[in-house]
C-alpha cells in the first residue's frame, strides 16, 4: 500500500520521516524551493510512505472582478458577493506536487497541525488530492509533538479529518473577508474626503471584526487612565518596634476612609485610649500553590510580563521550538495532563541541564508530586511542556524554553510550604492585624524564580498582652491613578472576552500596532499600550453611533466565536452559521454608514 503523507510545514515533514523511516529515506526534490519528498518503507503497517508537505494555506479567498476593485459596487454589496476560492499563485509548484503525487497513492494521510486550522489546511489539501484520485481513501494523523512514540502511534492509528472543524475556519475566512472588506472600503473612502493623507489611496483605514473590539479595550483603558482624579484618603498607622529596631506595621480593619472628619473622630478615640491588647493569635500551616500546566493564552501573558517579548514573538518562537522538537504543540487551551502522562521520561531528559537538572534529578529521585488540574481541557492537546532537552540554544529561544522548561518542572513539583502568623489587635475600639510568615519549603520556588515568596517573621505574641504602639499616627494618602494597558493585560481582557482564539490573540494585536491604532510606549521594563489619535477617534466615533452592539466591544464577536464552536459540534451548519451573522453586520453597517460623520468628527489623523 502507497500512502502520501502530507505535513503543514517542511520541517515537520522532514521530522516525521526521520522519526519514522528510523533516519533510513531517499530524498527527492520538486518544483518549489522549500518542498522535498520523502520516500522509504514503513513495514509497521506494510506500507510505502511518501512524506511531503505545504507551507500553511494552499488557498486564498477573494471576491470576483465584479467586486475586486474599490470602485467597483456599493461597499454594502460585499456582505452578498460570491467569493471565488482559488490556490494561491505562489503555491501552485506545491500544487502540482501534491496532484502528481496523489496519482501514486492508495491512502493520504494528513499530517498537519491538530488544531481547527490544522484541519482546514487538511481539507484543502484532500481538494486537490481528489482532483487527480477521486476515490483516494483520507486518512488524518493526530499527534502533540515530535517525538517516537507520538508519531509512530499517529502513524499507525490515524483517525478521520474533522470536516465541522474546518467548515468552522471556512465560515470565519468567509465572514471576516466579507465584513472586513466592506466596512474597510466604507471608512476609508469616507475619511479620503476629509483629510489628506488618505487622498493617494495608499493608505487604508481598515476594519476588522476581532481587530476594533481589540483597539477598544486599549482606547477604554486610555480613557480611565486620562479621566482620572485622584483622591485623598486617611488611615490610622499603628506599630511596634522592637529592641532590635525592627517595626511590625498592623493594618487597620477598615483600610482607609474617604472622609477626613469621621477619620479623625475614630483617631481620637484610639488616642484617648492607646494601649494595644492582643485578641487573638492565630498559627497555621499555609502554601504557594505551584502553576498550573501551560496554555497558549498563559504563555503569551507570561512571555509579555516576565520575559518582555510581545506575544506574536513568544508564539513564533516556540512554534519554531515545536517544529525542532523541542516543544510539545504550543497552541492549546488544556490547563490539565491526563492521568496516563508519562511524565518521568520527560523530566529524566532534563537532568543532564546544568541549571536546573540537580532539580530535575530530585524529582525522578521520589520528589515528583502530580501537577494541579486547571478547568480547561480541549481533548486536543496536552499543556504546553518540553519533549526534548535542547542545551545550545541562546537569546529570546533560550528564554522561551527555559521558561516552559521551568514551568513544567514547577507543575511536577510541590507547592511550597510555610508557616503564617496573623495576630488581630484592638487599640481604642479600633481593630488591627498584622501577618507573619516563615517559609518552611521552597520547594518548586526552587526552579521557577518567576514567582516570590518571601517570609517576614513577627515577635512572639500572646492573646491578652498588652503593649503600648511605637506609632500611632493618622496618615493620608492618595489614590493612584490606574497603569496604561500591557500586553499581558491585553491578553488577559481578549481571552476572557471570546476575542479571537488562543493561537490568534497575538496576531490581533500586533495589527493593531501595525495599522498605527496603537503606539507602544516603554517605560522601565514595561511596555505599554497607547492608543494614537486615530485609533480613538475611531472607537469613539463608533462608541457615539448607539448601535444595539457595538463594534469597537466584544459582544458581537463573542456570539461568533460561539457559532463557530457550534459549527465544530455539529449543532449548527456553516451556512447557518454564516448567514445569521452577516444578516448582524447588515444591520450595524447601515446604521455605521449613516452615523459615519460621528467618526469624521472624532478623528484626526497625526
Amino acid at each position: 500500500m502507497r500512502v502520501l503523507c502530507v505535513a503543514e510545514k517542511p520541517s515537520i515533514s522532514k521530522s516525521i520521516s526521520q522519526i519514522l523511516s528510523g533516519g533510513r529515506f531517499t530524498t527527492n526534490e520538486t518544483r518549489s524551493k522549500y518542498i522535498k519528498n520523502y520516500e522509504f518503507d514503513y513495514p509497521q503497517t506494510n506500507s510505502f510512505f511518501t512524506v511531503t508537505c505545504v507551507t500553511g494555506h494552499l488557498t486564498g479567498s477573494d471576491f470576483p472582478e465584479t467586486h475586486r476593485k474599490w470602485n467597483s459596487c456599493d461597499a454594502f454589496d460585499l456582505f452578498d458577493a460570491p467569493v471565488e476560492t482559488h490556490i494561491a499563485s505562489d503555491k501552485k509548484a506545491i500544487e502540482e506536487n501534491l496532484l502528481t503525487q496523489a496519482r501514486r497513492a492508495d491512502t493520504l494521510m494528513i499530517w498537519t497541525d491538530c488544531d481547527r486550522e490544522g484541519e482546514h489546511i487538511g481539507l484543502e489539501i484532500v481538494r486537490v488530492c481528489k482532483r487527480a484520485k477521486r476515490n483516494i481513501v483520507v486518512k488524518r494523523a493526530r499527534f502533540s509533538a515530535i517525538i517516537a512514540q507520538q508519531i509512530h502511534h499517529a502513524a499507525q492509528h490515524p483517525v478521520e479529518l474533522d470536516r465541522a472543524q474546518a467548515d468552522a475556519v471556512e465560515a470565519r475566512i468567509m465572514l471576516d473577508l466579507k465584513v472586513g472588506a466592506a466596512f474597510t472600503r466604507m471608512q476609508t473612502m469616507i475619511l479620503q474626503n476629509h483629510f489628506a493623507q488618505l487622498a493617494d489611496g495608499k493608505n487604508v483605514v481598515s476594519y476588522g471584526p476581532c481587530q476594533f473590539p481589540t483597539l477598544g479595550f486599549v482606547v477604554q483603558k486610555w480613557n480611565l487612565v486620562k479621566s482620572f482624579v485622584s483622591e485623598p484618603f486617611w488611615f490610622i498607622y499603628l506599630a511596634l518596634t522592637s529592641s532590635a529596631g525592627e517595626e511590625t506595621p498592623f493594618n487597620w480593619k477598615r483600610g482607609h476612609l474617604f472622609d477626613e472628619d469621621v477619620a479623625v473622630s475614630l483617631y481620637d478615640f484610639v488616642l484617648s485610649d492607646p494601649l494595644a491588647r492582643v485578641i487573638k493569635v492565630t498559627k497555621k500551616g499555609t502554601k504557594k500553590w505551584k502553576p498550573l500546566p501551560l496554555t497558549t493564552v498563559e504563555l503569551q501573558k507570561a512571555g509579555s510580563r516576565l520575559l518582555r517579548l510581545a506575544p506574536k514573538k513568544v508564539l513564533d518562537i516556540a512554534e519554531k521550538l515545536y517544529q525542532q522538537g523541542f516543544l510539545s504543540y504550543p497552541r492549546t487551551e488544556t490547563d490539565q495532563f491526563d492521568p496516563q502522562f508519562d511524565f518521568q521520561s520527560l523530566i529524566q531528559k532534563q537532568t543532564v541541564d546544568p541549571a536546573w537538572g540537580d532539580f530535575a534529578t530530585s524529582l525522578t529521585q521520589n520528589g515528583f508530586s502530580a501537577p494541579r488540574k486547571g478547568k480547561n481541557n480541549d481533548k486536543a492537546h496536552p499543556p504546553i511542556h518540553p519533549t526534548a532537552h535542547a542545551g545550545n540554544l541562546a537569546g529570546d529561544d533560550k528564554k522561551v524554553y527555559e521558561f516552559i522548561t521551568r514551568r513544567f518542572l514547577a507543575c511536577c513539583s510541590k507547592d511550597a510550604e510555610g508557616f503564617q502568623t496573623i495576630v488581630d489587635v484592638e487599640c481604642g475600639g479600633e481593630f488591627f492585624s498584622a501577618t507573619g510568615l516563615i517559609v518552611l519549603e521552597r520547594n518548586y520556588l526552587i526552579v521557577y524564580p518567576y514567582d516570590k515568596w518571601v517570609g517576614h517573621e513577627l515577635p512572639d505574641f500572646e492573646e491578652g498582652q498588652e503593649f503600648q504602639p511605637s506609632v500611632c499616627e493618622l496618615r493620608e494618602g492618595k489614590t493612584s491613578k490606574p497603569s496604561l494597558l500591557t500586553e499581558a493585560d491585553l491578553v488577559t481582557l481578549m481571552d476572557k472576552n471570546g476575542i479571537g482564539t488562543d493561537a490568534t490573540i497575538a496576531q490581533h494585536i500586533q495589527t493593531i500596532i501595525d495599522r498605527d491604532y496603537v503606539i507602544e510606549k516603554i517605560e522601565g521594563n514595561t511596555k505599554y499600550l497607547i492608543p494614537s489619535k486615530l485609533g480613538i477617534g475611531l472607537i469613539e466615533g463608533y462608541n457615539q453611533m448607539g448601535l444595539n452592539k457595538s463594534l469597537s466591544k466584544p459582544q458581537l464577536r463573542r456570539e461568533t466565536e460561539r457559532s463557530m464552536v457550534q459549527v465544530c459540534e455539529g449543532q449548527k451548519t456553516k451556512g447557518d452559521m454564516l448567514e445569521e451573522t452577516i444578516e448582524q453586520y447588515k444591520e450595524m453597517f447601515i446604521i455605521a454608514r449613516r452615523e459615519f460623520p460621528k467618526v469624521v468628527s472624532r478623528t484626526t489623523l497625526s
